[in-house]
């Protein structure tokens, strides 16, 4: 369906999210469309398929200002993102100005925008929701361990110094520290500080345990972002919305991974569940990591989260900051219950 004729000098960013809040936009012809604005993109979602708008911004780890920037990212998303839903991701559409002034999407014109294009999920069967409504079963987990550790043995390899790998801890855990004690946030500088004297604890003592997951070669092109809401539990699991655009952030640990993800079961008040998640995946590859390591990527990865939760109380169009501090607060209990126990 076209839009009212327009020239490219009024295509605003507005104008394109005015547009593709309507659903006669769109070729399946969706009675409705739901539209989520993110930090870094507009999703407008139907019954069946769901299409993610790239906002034009900039930040240190991403420049999206230019046309080219976001077909480039667009399809960078959809390549990455079907090694673990190959179905899901459909590809990078163009939104057109064609020659009578309309937009189309998916027409015959110049591009002035481009959108991925995914099949809907079941949000029922997301791993958040079934967690929440007791719907997860043991085929579920089986099934998840299988898709997980046939992902990460099929991986691209990363070769990983020693020295570099313990080095990015030791910087992930200040930039942590510094950000979370800032005063505007309103967090426990205390415990905070706490929670970093821990960690580089365990990297002085214990530090061994990183540099042989370097020496293994164990460090692989994993997902980077494997939190529950990501997870279509099935016979066949979907995993989406990968981390695609900062590949050193992708960059981890099986092991890493699925503690990061065993710690956000465990917020959601599934720690079990996690925990099977994570030891299913240590048989299924015959992996043994150091005692301990588990609990310190736990401790890392929530500190983490408590720092991109607080962020959100300085972005001035997020009104219920209450909630991300709450949130914050959330992770960094979550950090101290498993740093205590090394």
């Amino acid at each position: 369906m076209q839009a009212p004729s327009t020239t490219r000098a009024d295509i605003t960013i507005a104008t394109k999210v005015a547009f593709l809040r309507r659903p006669e936009a769109y070729p399946e012809r969706p009675g409705h469309i739901d539209v989520v604005e993110t930090h870094l993109s507009w999703v407008f979602l139907g019954p069946t398929h769901v299409y993610k708008l790239k906002k034009p911004v900039r930040h240190p780890f991403l420049d999206l200002t230019t046309l080219e920037a976001r077909r480039r990212n667009s399809e960078r998303e959809v390549t990455l993102n079907r090694r673990l839903a190959p179905d899901v991701y459909l590809g990078a559409v163009p939104l057109v100005l064609a020659h009578d002034g309309c937009l189309i999407l998916q027409g015959q014109g110049e591009a002035v925008e481009w959108l991925v294009r995914m099949k809907r999920l079941p949000a029922g069967r997301m791993l958040d929701a079934a967690i929440r409504s007791g719907t997860v079963a043991e085929e579920d987990v089986r099934a998840l361990v299988r898709r997980l550790a046939i992902f990460y043995r099929n991986a691209e390899r990363i070769p990983t110094t020693v020295t570099a790998y313990r080095a990015g801890f030791a910087a992930g855990i200040e930039a942590n520290r510094a950000e979370l004690i800032q005063p505007h946030y309103g967090l426990p500088a205390a415990s905070i500080e706490r929670l970093a004297e821990l960690q580089l604890r365990y990297l002085a003592s214990e530090g061994e345990a990183l540099d042989e997951r370097a020496r293994n070669d164990r460090i692989v092109d994993a997902h980077g972002d494997l939190r529950p809401e990501h997870i279509c539990l099935g016979t066949e699991p979907k995993i989406i919305d990968c981390l695609e655009f900062r590949r050193e952030l992708r960059l981890l640990d099986p092991v890493d991974e699925l503690a990061f993800l065993a710690m956000e079961c465990e917020r959601l008040g599934a720690a079990a569940l996690g925990e099977r998640i994570l030891q299913g995946y240590l048989r299924a590859s015959g992996d043994a990591p150091a005692p301990g390591l588990v609990g310190f990527y736990k401790a890392y990865r929530a500190c983490l989260r408590a720092r991109i939760a607080i962020w959100h109380i300085v972005d001035h169009e997020i009104r219920d900051t209450g909630k991300w501090r709450a949130r914050a607060m959330d992770y960094l209990a979550l950090a101290a219950r498993h740093a205590e126990r090394w």
